[in-house]
């Protein structure tokens, strides 16, 4: 699955580290995410997506 969450954490001036606080989770887990090396729970991409400001399906796509 491919995401959207560094461009979209850029834009919102937010390091991993300061994603991870919001969403309760650690940078580590953000970093992961990112590299798409984890796939994160229905919940956590849900308070992703809110912290970012998009929806779900904007933030996360199928790989082809």
């Amino acid at each position: 699955m491919e995401n959207r969450i560094k461009e979209l954490r850029k834009q919102n001036k937010l390091t991993q580290e300061d994603l991870a606080n919001l969403v309760n989770v650690t940078r580590q887990t953000i970093n992961a995410i990112e590299n798409n090396k984890y796939d994160p729970t229905l919940e956590l991409a849900m308070n992703l997506a809110k912290c970012l400001g998009t929806s779900v399906e904007e933030l996360f796509q199928l790989s082809k």
